[in-house]
């Protein structure tokens, strides 16, 4: 864990002295990414806010997920993470957003979306991309893989 501290640390620092923030809507990782970044001090200074949004009503409603996108591509889909994206980055006005959707387990997967299925969005001034992940393990090991790979991309993004 002290290796993801001092990645936060860094995105922190250089989020700072860019005078940019920087926003979370978590479902499968439940809040464990904000919860690295609030580990550290100096958060609250990048940090305007994020939202577990769990159920397909909290996102629709909170995020403006469309019904439409929830019923014909699942919570679980690319198309459902941008829509998660664009929602949280207006909601807590934020030039940088991370949206997390998936199935951790050991329940809940499918032929088409085993356990381990995760979307990850991320959101800049410049660019948003989606990467399809595909995670293994127990539940609490897929909710590490994927918050650990949500903070690298962003870390990469800021180039550190």
């Amino acid at each position: 864990m002290k290796n993801t501290n001092d990645l936060v640390e860094k995105i922190i620092q250089r989020l700072k002295e860019q005078k940019q923030t920087v926003s979370f809507a978590e479902s499968c990782t439940g809040g464990r990414i904000v919860a690295a970044f609030t580990a550290v001090s100096g958060a609250s200074s990048i940090l305007n806010g994020s939202c577990v949004t769990y159920s397909n009503e909290i996102k629709h409603r909170w995020l403006g997920v469309e019904n439409k996108i929830l019923n014909e591509f699942g919570a679980v889909s690319s198309e459902c993470v941008s829509q998660m994206l664009d929602g949280i980055q207006k909601f807590a006005e934020s030039d940088y957003a991370i949206a997390v959707s998936g199935i951790a387990g050991p329940t809940g997967g499918t032929e088409f979306k085993p356990v381990g299925t995760v979307y990850i969005g991320i959101k800049t001034p410049f660019i948003q991309e989606v990467f399809h992940c595909h995670f293994s393990g127990s539940r609490e090991d897929i909710q590490a893989q994927a918050t650990l790979f949500s903070i690298e991309k962003l870390g990469k993004i800021l180039n550190i």
